[in-house]
């Protein structure tokens, strides 16, 4: 019913395994959420927050905690889109480490 209502927002994002830092520009995927040709700003928004999100919770973790990394990282995008759209997509991040 949630996704249904609001949609899906995955947002999959490579880390590198030894800095914690992001490599590239994460990946999103959304259905049922918004229109990603009308919200290409949203999105912009949403990568470099996650980049952001990544870098400060790895930054002082040795060795790194990557299920509160992922559990943070949904928070606060979560957060985000709602203070953007007033809608909550089921937020999916997905951390790839390389």
């Amino acid at each position: 019913q949630a996704l249904a209502q609001d949609g899906i927002f995955v947002i999959i994002t490579v880390v590198d395994n030894q800095s914690g830092k992001v490599r590239g520009s994460p990946d999103i995927i959304s259905r049922g959420f918004v229109y990603l040709k009308e919200s290409q700003q949203l999105l912009y928004d949403a990568r470099q927050l996650a980049i952001k999100i990544v870098g400060e919770t790895t930054a002082n973790m040795h060795p790194v905690n990557w299920e509160y990394v992922r559990d943070t990282l949904r928070e606060r995008i979560g957060k985000f889109l709602f203070s953007k759209t007033e809608k909550r997509p089921m937020v999916l991040p997905v951390i790839v480490e390389v």
